[in-house]
Formats: structure tokens, sequence, C-alpha cells
């Protein structure tokens, strides 16, 4: 929107020109969409206060989340709502791939908002029963996947890159569909698993992102992609405007949900932004260094499927409760320990992720 004016302005004025760089509109739109939290945030928090929003806490879960009764939820909708604005602010909106991911995010929000909302204001403890959540996941998940390789531009596109290897690239074929579906739709989830304690999953979405975008902005660059021997996608770059502001979003909404949490993220804000990410790494064809990056939703992920798989088969449980996170707390670690461990996990794959660029 914004890009639009600045490129008329510059007509007149050559100074304007300065914002057709997307380094500047990234660092534009995570201080907006910064800003937009940090400044929406306590009249949001007090609206769902106000409307009795609130989290409900599991009897079977730590005797430490008691105390966590009434912290209002769908907190998310702020990360959503920042996000959006400061992309359609600074993003260039001809791009497909912004539009691409916009709508995921909005789509699997939706999705997660209607989960909030059947469980926190009509009472229904069993939300959107799974059946439909997954249903309706999936339908957004291969349309975005089908969009995508409809529109392929390059054999580049659609091919799976191997790190740490120049020039290994596996075309994938209508494998890419399969592929895409898996990270949207796995990814929402495991986000959306992560998100129990204080902060937890929010912080390792920004690292996330902020190396995302670096992926998005080489890959988007002809000169960086030859440089550092990985494909050149046209139009990928944009997406870094994208990235930063889920990442401007997400601090802003860690200012209130840093422990003692003053608002959770809900299903609304976790389904979107996994999704979100997961397409991203597809479209910068970033997958198998993605799923190392976000080693700890990974962890999070398995440990669930582990442990419902070992129950379920031997009537013995390998964790002491899964997701991970609780199996640590019963372990009696406390849970700003917990947070900041998985967040300093999180920074050292989010480095060996980026450490592939060079290393090939």
């Amino acid at each position: 929107m914004l890009l639009e004016l600045f490129n008329w302005l510059a007509e007149f004025n050559p100074d304007f020109s300065v914002f057709s760089y997307i380094t500047l509109r990234g660092i534009l739109s995570t201080l907006t969409a910064l800003a937009i939290s940090l400044l929406l945030g306590p009249a949001f928090i007090r609206r769902l206060v106000k409307k009795q929003v609130h989290q409900p806490i599991r009897k079977l879960g730590p005797e430490s989340h008691f105390s966590k009764a009434g912290t209002p939820t769908m907190g998310g909708a702020l990360i959503l709502f920042s996000i959006v604005v400061s992309t359609l602010l600074w993003a260039d909106l001809s791009n497909r791939y912004v539009w691409t991911v916009l709508l995921v995010t909005l789509v699997f929000g939706a999705i997660g908002w209607v989960d909030d909302y059947k469980k926190l204001v009509l009472q229904d403890s069993a939300g959107l029963a799974g059946r439909w959540k997954y249903l309706f996941q999936s339908i957004a998940g291969l349309s975005a996947a089908v969009y995508l390789y409809a529109t392929a531009q390059s054999p580049a596109e659609t091919a799976l890159i191997v790190p740490f290897f120049k020039g290994v690239v596996i075309p994938l074929g209508m494998g890419y569909i399969v592929v895409t579906y898996f990270f949207i739709v796995g990814f929402s989830n495991a986000v959306n698993l992560t998100d129990g304690l204080d902060g937890l999953a929010i912080m390792p979405a920004v690292f996330i992102a902020v190396a995302l975008g670096i992926f998005a902005y080489v890959t988007g660059h002809a000169v960086f992609s030859d440089y550092l021997s990985i494909p050149y996608i046209a139009g990928a770059g944009e997406l870094a405007i994208y990235t930063g502001a889920l990442a401007g979003a997400g601090l802003g909404f860690l200012w209130f949900n840093t422990y003692p949490a003053q608002v959770f993220m809900g299903d609304i804000g976790a389904l979107a932004m996994g999704a979100a990410l997961g397409l991203i790494a597809v479209i910068v064809r970033q997958e198998l260094v993605f799923t190392l990056m976000a080693g700890v939703f990974v962890m999070e992920t398995v440990s669930v499927i582990l442990q419902v798989a070992s129950f379920k088969l031997t009537g013995r449980r390998i964790f002491r409760m899964a997701p991970i996170h609780h199996h640590f707390e019963l372990k009696g670690w406390p849970e700003p320990r917990v947070i900041v461990r998985f967040w300093i996990i999180s920074v050292i794959l989010v480095l060996a992720g980026l450490a592939t660029l060079k290393i090939r």
C-alpha cells in the first residue's frame, strides 16, 4: 500500500525510492507491528477480561498452573491484527506469495478462533471437534499447495534443496503438494502443542521468522542466491516484509505474555503462526533447514506422539506428561527455567540453520 505511494512520490523526488528496498521495508514492518501490539495490547487485554475469555486450566496438569486460572486468552488475535496491518502497509501487494501467506494466516486463524470461541465463550469443553478442525486445516493446506504448484514459474520452485551440498536439488513433481500440505498443517499443530507455557511458543516463532526472512531475502535476490548457491525464486524476497511483521508482532505480544503471563495466545494465534511459518519455509525451498530450526516444535510434537503410542502399545508412559515441557515441570524445573532453556535451544538451532547458507 505505502510502497505504491512512495513509488509515485519517487517520480517527483528520487529520495523516496529508498522505500523500494526490501531491507528498509522489512525493518519498518517489524517496528510497525511491534508498535501496534504494544499500543493496543493493554486495551485488548482489558476487553478480554471484561468478556471473561479465560483460559481453562487442566486439573491433571502441573499444580503450578492452577494460579493461571482467570488469565485471558485469544491474545493471538492481537498478533494476527498486527501482522496483517503491517504487511498490508509495507509489502508489495502485487506479490502472489505475500497474499498466499496472508490468506493462509487468516484462514488458520479463523479455525483457531472457532475452536477458542466454542471453548471459552460458549463453554463447550470439546471446542471444535478434532475431525472438523483437521478437515478445515487440510482444505486450507491443500488449497495453498495446489495453488503454488499450479502457479510455479520455474522448476526450482517445486524442487527439494538438500543443505550442505551444492547443486543437489531433487524435483518433487506432484510430491510438492504433499510436502507443502504436511508443512502447513503439521507445523500449525506443532506450534499449538508447544504453546503451553508463558512465552514458550512465541519466542522460537520470532527467532524462526527472522531466519526465514533472511532466507527469503537471499532467495529472492539474484546476486545473493547465485553467490550462496541456492535457487533463485523471483518474488520470494518480499516475504521478508511478512516475517518482519511476525517478529515485531511476536515481540509485542511477548511483552504481555512473558512469565507471569497477562494473556495467552490461544489457538487463534498458534495455528495461524505455525501454518504461516511452514508455508514460508516451503516457498523459500528450505523445508529441511526449517525442520532443524523448528526443532523445539518438532520435539514437542514427537513427545506427544511417542507418549500416546507407548501408552496404547505397552500401557506405560515415556514421559511424566506430554508435551515434553510439562515433563520437565513435573521433574521440578520452575516454569521460567523450562521456557528460557527451550529458547536457548531454539537460538542454537536457528543459528545452525542459518549456517547452512554458507556451508555448501
